[in-house]
């Protein structure tokens, strides 16, 4: 999967999470702390969010990180299953990934 495809993803998923709570840009960009105009840079794909912003934008859509990476673009397909556990394994080692480099940007600022 390349970079710009995840972008893409990432983006798809946020509109359609804002998109189910009827928020508007403004809306999910105050809640998540970040400009509406980050918010949308990320929506289009042109951005890409720090592992703090990414749990800020989960959180105010009161969802897990790795559903923001799930790609549902082969949902139709045969092989759905398949896809399904690949997309959530990808999912959960960035949500992974996240926890863990928040931590250590936290541990950081801290110490």
């Amino acid at each position: 999967m390349e970079r710009k495809e995840i972008r893409t993803i990432l983006g798809s998923n946020l509109r359609k999470y804002r998109s189910i709570r009827d928020w508007s840009q403004m809306e999910l960009a105050e809640k998540a702390d970040i400009s509406m105009n980050f918010l949308s840079e990320i929506e289009r794909g042109n951005k890409w969010p720090y592992p703090d912003t990414l749990q800020n934008l989960a959180a105010a859509l009161n969802v897990e990180v790795y559903e923001l990476f799930k790609d549902e673009s082969h949902a139709g397909n045969s092989d759905r299953g398949y896809m399904n556990r690949f997309s959530n394994d990808i999912a959960i080692a960035v949500e992974q990934a996240v926890k863990k480099a928040v931590t250590s940007v936290k541990k950081q600022y801290i110490e």
